[in-house]
């Protein structure tokens, strides 16, 4: 996948993932790497970043598997900031794809 489209998208689906259910931040890698390919070296800075904006609390939690885990909860100002962003994401992809249907058409 194109690393431009992915970036653009990126916070939308961590967000997205986020709001069905609290998640640490290796679950929300795998999580994400279900819909585009990215390692914990792209999540966890944008959870930071996330996380300074007051979209996303945290809390630990401990795990049968080692060490507490930190715990991402996306907040009302986060849940605000998700739907506007899916909304703008919504609007752009449609006018794209609407472009690009009238572009196949000049064929």
């Amino acid at each position: 996948m194109n690393v431009q489209f992915k970036k653009g998208v990126l916070e939308l689906i961590v967000l997205l993932s986020v709001v069905k259910k609290d998640m640490y931040g290796y679950e929300l890698v795998a999580e994400v790497s279900k819909i585009v390919d990215v390692n914990e070296g792209t999540i966890y800075p944008l959870l930071k970043r996330l996380t300074n904006e007051h979209y996303f609390e945290t809390y630990l939690k401990e795990s049968t598997e080692g060490p507490p885990r930190k715990y991402y909860h996306l907040t009302e100002g986060g849940k605000i900031y998700m739907n506007n962003l899916k909304r703008e994401y919504l609007d752009f992809f449609g006018r794209v794809s609407k472009f690009i249907e009238e572009s196949d058409n000049d064929d």
